[in-house]
């Protein structure tokens, strides 16, 4: 006999999810669109500047792209360094956290592959997670260790998990957080002046005040959730992943829970030409939904 989970879980999958009705931020009658679910496990959605929205499945190790006007997925890239969380650069270069072998990685419109960096005073990053642009052209990143089963090594060299930050030259990096346990989710706001970072492993979220030379100041618990990945939209609402997406507005308060038929919700961006669609990645799915907020790029 199915346990209730797995009939629970049954059903979210084969009868339409409803949304809406009463939501500031979902779109009145809209539903869960499962996009495709041929995956391992989704992660990293990065959106371009037509909307479209880049994934990946690193067990596959591939790169996958959404085209936001078909609905359709094709392959973008394989033997993609086993990447991870993905972002745009200001000049629209793909950049990739790469953690196959621990790098950072820009990937051109040609598909050239740039390493930025891979290491730090002479040891291996424990692996890129996730990653946020500011307007300057530096990339924050997390750097956690997960071990992987694609990997020679079993401990870590730098024992400290922590944030850092790439110069925009690319010519040098500093440690902007060393105080987390596993730091994973990160995304800045629309202006660049706040930061948030999800410390997954001590089950909160922080936000940090941006100065101009790019330091992180005045850190402050957001909320009592840690998460894998996460966007904004454009009035300031906070999208935390796990169990389904939890959204908090600005003042850390939770406003909307989005149920997902999957155990583990991985990440979320907003895609589509108007950035209306919320794009969630979670298992070996993938998901769309209709919003009435926009994202921020």
């Amino acid at each position: 006999m199915k346990s209730t989970l797995s009939l629970v879980l049954f059903f979210l999958q084969v009868i339409p999810i409803c949304y809406g009705q009463d939501s500031d931020l979902i779109a009145p009658d809209a539903e869960l669109n499962l996009v495709a679910d041929d995956f391992i496990f989704t992660e990293g959605p990065a959106v371009d500047q037509n909307g479209d929205v880049y994934f990946t499945d690193q067990p596959n190790n591939k790169i996958l792209k959404w085209d936001a006007n078909t609905n359709e997925v094709t392959t973008y890239m394989e033997n993609s360094g086993r990447s991870n969380g993905l972002y745009f650069d200001n000049e629209g270069h793909l950049l990739a956290c790469a953690d196959e072998k621990f790098e950072l990685w820009q990937i051109d419109k040609n598909k050239k592959v740039t390493v930025l960096i891979d290491e730090v005073e002479g040891k291996k990053l424990n692996g890129p997670n996730d990653l946020w642009v500011d307007q300057k052209g530096g990339i924050y990143f997390t750097d956690p260790y997960y071990q992987r089963p694609y990997w020679k090594r079993t401990e870590k060299e730098i024992e400290i998990q922590k944030v850092y930050y790439l110069s925009p030259d690319k010519k040098s990096i500093q440690v902007m957080a060393d105080d987390l346990i596993q730091p994973n989710g990160i995304i800045g706001s629309a202006d660049g002046k706040t930061l948030f970072v999800a410390d997954i492993g001590d089950k909160k979220t922080y936000s940090y005040t941006v100065n101009e030379d790019g330091k992180l100041t005045n850190k402050t618990l957001f909320t009592d959730m840690g998460s894998d990945g996460m966007t904004l939209d454009n009035k300031g609402n906070l999208y935390l992943t796990g169990n389904g997406v939890t959204v908090f507005n600005s003042s850390g308060e939770k406003v909307e829970h989005i149920v997902i038929p999957q155990k583990w919700t991985a990440n979320v961006t907003f895609g589509g030409e108007d950035q209306k669609t919320l794009f969630i990645t979670a298992m070996n799915s993938v998901y769309t939904l209709e919003m009435k907020v926009n994202g921020i790029r």
